[in-house]
C-alpha cells in the first residue's frame, strides 16, 4: 500500500487560513488604519505572485491610496475609471485576468497582468473603500520555476512554502 500523497492545498483552503490569520491580526485591535495596514501586509506576504496588494479609501467623491504594499501606486480614482473605479460604480468585485484587455485601464505599473477588486460596503451598504490586489508576469514565471523544482525533487524555501505551490 502507497502512502497518501501529499499535495498543495486548494486555493479555497489557502483563501480560508489568509481569513483566519486576518481575524488574529484584527482581534484587540479597533483601530481602522492599523487594521488595513495589516491586511495589505498579510494579503501580499500570503498570496503568491503578487505586486501589490492594498486599498483605496473612498474620499470626497473619488478613490484615494489607503495603506498598501508593492511599488508606488497611482493616488488617486475617480469613480468608474479603471479596475477600483469600476468595482465602486458597479458595487462589485472586479476579477480582471488580463488588465490589459481591460477597457479603461490604468496602469500604474506596466508590469501588472492580473487584478482582484474588491469593494468594502459600511454597514448602511455605501461603498467605503476597496481591496485590490494585482499580479505580474514576472513573478508568475519565477513561481512556474519553482513550482518545476519542486516537481524536480528540490524543496521550495522553507519561509515561503508557497512558492513551489500554483494558486
Amino acid at each position: 500500500m502507497s502512502a497518501p500523497s501529499k499535495s498543495a492545498p486548494s486555493k479555497s483552503a489557502h483563501y480560508a487560513e489568509l481569513l483566519e490569520r486576518l481575524g488574529g491580526l484584527f482581534e484587540g485591535e479597533p483601530d481602522w488604519l492599523a487594521n488595513l495596514a495589516n491586511a495589505a501586509s498579510a494579503v501580499y506576504e500570503w498570496l503568491p505572485g503578487l505586486n501589490w496588494a492594498g486599498f483605496y479609501l473612498v474620499r470626497g467623491g473619488e478613490l484615494v491610496v489607503g495603506p498598501f504594499q508593492g511599488r508606488p501606486a497611482c493616488v488617486r480614482i475617480a469613480f468608474g475609471a479603471g479596475v477600483c473605479g469600476a468595482a465602486v460604480a458597479q458595487r462589485a468585485s472586479q476579477v480582471v485576468p488580463d488588465v490589459h484587455a481591460f477597457p479603461g485601464h490604468i496602469a500604474c505599473d506596466p508590469r501588472s497582468r492580473s487584478e482582484i477588486v474588491v469593494p468594502i460596503f459600511d454597514d448602511a451598504g455605501a461603498v467605503t473603500a476597496v481591496l485590490k490586489w494585482r499580479r505580474c508576469r514576472y513573478r508568475t514565471r519565477l513561481q512556474q520555476l519553482s513550482a518545476r523544482r519542486a516537481q524536480d525533487g528540490g524543496a521550495a524555501p522553507a519561509d515561503r512554502p508557497w512558492r513551489s505551490q500554483s494558486w
